[in-house]
């Protein structure tokens, strides 16, 4: 929900920084259930449990739209500002990543396809989106969520993910921005990462 995603200015003074408070310890090891599909922002629909090799998963509560002000509000909420610097900093380590051995990369909101299409376009992502907005694959993983303004939003959780097995959680993902490069550092310290 940042205003200027390529330039994002720094966090607000005492913005709260996420704990590690549990919620993901169940995940290494869980198998992607076979039975959800998620839309694309390129208009295919994923099964993240088909998919072979090494997928990295990065979860985000929303992004923003353009002129859309930032309520006080969700600078309270540990881990919740940041989702543009976050997808931004994924599309500049792309290539990166691929060479490193990722075969898929996207991120996942609950935010609808239209909503995450504009952002993927406005931002130059050059990785699809997928939308959880009937929070099918976040409730069968039993993925942390929070409710504002009406909507429930995803926690910032990134997995990788090696043939619809989870094998590796970051969370709490915090600074936002770093998530791709600790994502890319673990790459590049793993000879294998199965």
């Amino acid at each position: 929900m940042d205003s200027n995603p390529l330039n994002p200015p720094p966090p607000p003074e005492g913005i709260p920084i996420p704990v590690d408070d549990g919620a993901c310890d169940h995940l290494v090891g869980t198998t992607i259930p076979t039975d959800v599909t998620l839309p694309a922002t390129n208009g295919s629909k994923v099964d993240l449990e088909s998919l072979s090799g090494l997928t990295i998963l990065f979860c985000y509560p929303r992004t923003g739209a353009p002129g859309e002000e930032i309520p006080k509000e969700w600078d309270d909420i540990p881990g919740a500002r940041g989702c543009s610097p976050q997808a931004c900093a994924f599309g500049d380590l792309y290539a990166s990543l691929r060479k490193l051995g990722v075969h898929n990369l996207y991120g996942l909101s609950t935010q609808p396809t239209e909503y995450q299409r504009e952002a993927k376009e406005r931002l130059h992502l050059p990785y699809e989106m997928l939308s959880d907005e009937n929070l099918e694959l976040i409730k069968s993983l039993q993925l942390p969520t929070f409710d504002f303004q009406d909507n429930t939003l995803v926690k910032r959780v990134t997995l990788a993910i090696v043939d619809g097995r989870v094998h590796k959680v970051w969370y709490p993902v915090f600074p936002t921005v770093e998530n791709a490069a600790n994502v890319e550092k673990w790459l590049k310290t793993k000879q294998q990462y199965v």
